[in-house]
């Protein structure tokens, strides 16, 4: 679904982290790789390529990839494992009903390419019909909700969870949404890059229709009316930067207000059609992008609905559908705005729907077989030290004072801590998956995940529920249940090495760890309370005290020239930028304060401390195309691998001390000009 279906927006996730040294299978691992260093060059003049230049070098970009690096090395390794465990279930003679039948069912139809091919748009093509029928804009929300419960989502998006200002109890959320290229600036903006891919959406829009019957002409019509509607919510929309301000996003109200705030919008209707009962009230997140869909709605004739809604189908089918369908749309979102030069295998995108669809029964039996329980255990003194360390350094900031530096305490004491896996599964047993049709079963899917959604109207949130699969590498922060979690998939090696010292695993998940904790304190997190209430907690002063000390990241990463004429976005970096300089910090207090009764020594040359500080750096390690850096620089909020490590290290005088670094090394940055938070 191309709609975030949960809480997505109020999660600062940490991605694409991963690294660690030392290699598999040697016993007691407490080395660098030496063969992953590039030592032409010096720490202080380039610690990215340092560090990192020999596993770049080893590790060309291949056509399959925009991006590749140390995260990309251990999500193919999941892959692996995923298909073997998924393949296994496909030679069983599964019992019908079972988990077992559905995941091999799922990835059968995903494999089965004749079948696919020989169907073309006939999996689609009497939803197409029933849009292009419509004849009055009363149809429109009917058919909008219609779209939404197969997972097509259009004009505007919406979910359920925790009310941001009663973070016990869920409610319903409406959020924009409407415009496939997802930032506002791509249809607004008039750089030549920018135009040039504009014309490449709008050439791949034609192509849909056209590999769907319709002849050419009708079809760049209609190609000009989506760019009509979508251009005009753009228009309105939040971008990246305003989505971050939890304030500015929050419109809570009744639902009479909702009807009177939008009054051209069918509100019953469209509650009706999704199956949900109850709204007596919800959150607006943005309200300017909804008013302008509700004129759209109003004003344009129905034909452009129809051609708006006809587009949004067939662009969330295409990856379901024919050969031709998957290749038009890795065209445009894989080549042209990321840089991609071939498509990944069947098989890596069979085993990704049935990841997505079906992710918590995968990942039961992922953690069966891949994730030892003292795996588990190591993980929770790792995040008791970093806790610790982080109560240290909230004591110690002068900036902060006595009445903030308590309640920050109390929020630290009151982290919720997931690791590995939920204590309790899913149940998809009520998620039918036939040997009809893939597309079918693809609609089923999605129906079935926003029942489950819906099924939390109005019930206490649960804080059990993980937002994550367990085999997922990755690891987040959620302000509203004020959780950290580290699922099984990011806990192991190279990341997390059981047979490695505490150089290697402080530098790496320990900098997870103080991350994913620092988000609580981050400029977003800090504005939710230990009990995850949006609400302000800090003292006038220590407020303003943090905004004028976050501005030096917000300033230091909007001077970074990514591209030639392209800089980085603080601003819309500012929240991973503060979790890394956290993280950084605690963790290598946490590393001090676990090897103070028992030192490390050198190892091939390297002081503990040197290879913490390559640790971390080894986490970043990877290679990227020019559209990629672009695309990403405009829609994420998490710096440039190589600025994770160039612009994360100088802040922190630690690795100055590791490595020598002087005023007359390129990295050096004056002791008064740098990033001092935490």
């Amino acid at each position: 679904m191309k709609t975030k279906q949960y809480v997505a927006a109020a999660m600062l996730a940490l991605v694409a982290m991963t690294g660690c040294t030392g290699q598999q299978g040697t016993g007691n691992v407490k080395g660098i790789d030496l063969t992953n260093l590039d030592t032409t060059v010096t720490a202080g003049e380039d610690f990215y390529r340092y560090a990192c230049g020999g596993w770049i070098k080893k590790h060309p970009l291949t056509p399959e990839y925009s991006r590749y690096g140390s995260f990309d090395a251990l999500r193919e390794n999941n892959y692996t494992r995923l298909k073997g465990l998924i393949e296994e279930l496909t030679g069983k003679d599964n019992e019908p009903g079972t988990s077992g039948q559905k995941i091999a069912d799922l990835y059968t139809m995903a494999m089965d390419s004749l079948t696919l091919n020989s169907e073309g748009i006939a999996p689609i093509k009497e939803q197409l019909e029933k849009i292009g029928a419509m004849t009055a804009k009363e149809q429109i929300i009917p058919m909008v909700a219609e779209l939404l419960n197969n997972g097509v989502s259009a004009y505007f998006s919406n979910y359920v969870y925790a009310d941001p200002k009663n973070s016990e109890m869920n409610i319903f959320q409406l959020n924009q949404g409407g415009i496939s290229l997802g930032e506002k600036e791509y249809y607004l903006d008039t750089d030549s890059v920018t135009v040039d891919i504009r014309e490449k959406y709008k050439a791949y829009i034609v192509n849909l229709f056209m590999l769907a019957g319709f002849p050419e002409e009708e079809a760049r019509q209609k190609m000009a009316d989506v760019m009509e509607i979508e251009t005009a919510i753009a228009k309105e929309s939040f971008n990246a930067v305003q989505q971050r301000d939890s304030e500015a996003n929050y419109h809570k109200m009744s639902f009479a207000e909702l009807v009177s705030t939008f009054p051209g919008i069918d509100w019953d209707a469209y509650l009706k059609g999704l199956g949900v009962s109850g709204v007596n009230e919800l959150n607006v997140c943005q309200i300017e992008p909804i008013k302008e869909v509700d004129k759209l709605i109003n004003t344009l004739p129905i034909t452009k609905h129809i051609a708006y809604l006809q587009y949004n189908l067939l662009d969330a089918a295409a990856n379901y559908l024919s050969d031709d369908f998957v290749a038009a749309r890795f065209d445009f979102y894989g080549k042209v705005l990321s840089g991609r030069q071939e498509d990944r295998p069947r098989w890596k995108r069979a085993v990704d729907v049935v990841d997505n669809m079906l992710g918590e029964a995968v990942g039961q039996i992922y953690v069966e077989k891949y994730f030892p329980a003292a795996a588990k255990e190591r993980m929770l003194k790792l995040v008791k030290n970093l806790q610790e360390a982080l109560g240290e350094r909230i004591q110690a900031q002068a900036w902060m004072n006595d009445s903030t530096k308590a309640k920050a305490m109390e929020k630290l004491a009151a982290f919720h801590v997931k690791i590995g896996y939920p204590d309790k599964w899913k149940d998809y047993s009520s998620l039918e998956i036939k040997k009809d049709s893939y597309w079918a079963n693809i609609c089923r899917a999605n129906k079935w995940a926003l029942t489950d959604m819906y099924n939390r109207l109005g019930k206490p949130v649960d804080k059990d529920e993980w937002l994550m699969t367990p085999q997922t590498v990755n690891a987040y922060y959620n302000p509203s249940t004020n959780e950290i979690c580290f699922p099984a998939g990011i806990l192991q090696y190279p990341f997390f090495d059981m047979n490695a010292d505490d150089a290697c695993n402080y530098g790496a998940i320990g900098v997870v760890i103080g991350h994913e904790m620092t988000h609580g304190f981050d400029d977003q997190g800090r504005q939710y309370d230990k009990n995850g209430n949006l609400t302000d907690w800090w003292s006038k002063e220590d407020a303003e005290r943090f905004t004028q000390r976050a501005q030096v990241m917000v300033d230091f990463f909007n001077g970074i020239e990514v591209l030639p004429g392209l800089k980085a976005n603080g601003a819309l970096t500012l929240g991973e930028n503060l979790a890394d300089h956290g993280g950084l910090k605690v963790a290598y207090l946490a590393f001090q304060n676990a090897t103070k009764d028992a030192p490390l020594g050198v190892v091939n040359g390297f002081t503990p401390e040197q290879r913490f500080f390559l640790a971390y750096a080894m986490v970043w390690a990877g290679d990227i195309r020019d559209e990629e850096i672009r695309s990403r620089t405009k829609s994420d909020p998490h710096s440039l691998s190589k600025w994770r490590v160039n612009g994360a290290l100088p802040q922190i005088q630690a690795w100055y001390d590791a490595f020598g670094v002087t005023l007359d090394d390129p990295m050096y940055i004056a002791p008064e000009k740098r990033v001092d938070v935490w």
